[in-house]
C-alpha cells in the first residue's frame, strides 16, 4: 500500500537519517517539521552561530530528475516565510543560512548532496 501515511512515515525516516548524517558533519539538531504560515521547514539546525535551515529532498532515483531541482523559486520563497516566522515566533536573532540536502536512493543505500547556503533570503 502507497498511501499518503505510508509516504508521510517515509519521508520522516528519510529526514532522521538526514539529521543524523548532517550531524556526523557538525550541525546541531534544534527542530524537527516546525509548521509555519505557509510552509513547514524540515530540519532546523546549528552550524556554530547560525542556524540552518535545511530543506530535505528524497527521490528513490534520478529518473525524473535529482532532487535539487524540486526547490525552485515559489519553494524558496515559501521557505524563507516560514524561516522569518519561526524566527518571530521563537524570538531569536542570529546568522542564517539556506540549506539543502538531496538524498536519493532507498535506506539503506542513500546518497547525499549538501548545498550549503543554497540560496539567499531576499
Amino acid at each position: 500500500m502507497n498511501g499518503p501515511r505510508d509516504a508521510r512515515a517515509r519521508g520522516e525516516a528519510i529526514e532522521r537519517l538526514a539529521a543524523a548524517w548532517l550531524a556526523e558533519r557538525g550541525l546541531a539538531l534544534e527542530a524537527v517539521n516546525q509548521h509555519a504560515k505557509g510552509g513547514e521547514l524540515d530540519l532546523v539546525m546549528r552550524d556554530g552561530e547560525t542556524l540552518v535551515f535545511v530543506e530535505v529532498r528524497h527521490r528513490a532515483d534520478s529518473r525524473h530528475g535529482h532532487p535539487l531541482e524540486t526547490v525552485t523559486p515559489s519553494k524558496q520563497r515559501r521557505l524563507i516565510r516560514a524561516a522569518r516566522f519561526y524566527l518571530h515566533r521563537n524570538r531569536l536573532s542570529c546568522p542564517c543560512r539556506f540549506d539543502v540536502l538531496a538524498v536519493t536512493g532507498l535506506p539503506p543505500h542513500l546518497e547525499y548532496d549538501w548545498v550549503a547556503n543554497a540560496f539567499e533570503a531576499y
